[in-house]
């Protein structure tokens, strides 16, 4: 299974935010989206990735509300293709220990994929090849 199978059962829909959003404005947008982290985009380019860790770990460093996205983001991320493979993509999550990956094509921001809908397709797909050998072995 490709990534653009994920994309076109789950959506492309991505929640964005601009690198001179506040602390603030990104915990309402993540709190609002009942979501886990937010695309940094300037313009049409992918700058970073706001994630709960990364407020945790400002917040141990005295964040306050009025600093923007771009002092605390995550800039050097990790993005991925709609033509690259899930179990490779888990085993890139797994190793760098991230949960979200920004997916890019030439035309810019294509959607975002999480590790839970990268576990939920493998689920999906083991289980659907085991019904396959269930029938085959009932016939």
């Amino acid at each position: 299974m490709r990534v653009a199978d994920l994309i076109k059962k789950k959506g492309s829909s991505v929640i964005t935010l601009p690198s001179t959003a506040t602390v603030a404005e990104l915990l309402e947008t993540l709190d609002d989206n009942r979501i886990g982290a937010v695309v940094v985009v300037d313009g049409d380019e992918v700058v970073g990735i706001a994630s709960e860790r990364d407020v945790v770990h400002q917040l141990r460093g005295g964040l306050d509300a009025g600093t923007t996205v771009s002092q605390m983001m995550t800039g050097d991320i990790r993005t991925c293709t709609p033509e690259d493979d899930l179990v490779q993509l888990a085993t890139t999550m797994t190793e760098g220990r991230f949960r979200h990956m920004p997916v890019v094509t030439d035309d810019g921001l294509a959607g975002i994929v999480s590790i839970g809908d990268v576990v939920k397709a493998r689920l999906d797909a083991l289980e659907a090849e085991r019904d396959h050998l269930e029938n085959y072995l009932r016939q």
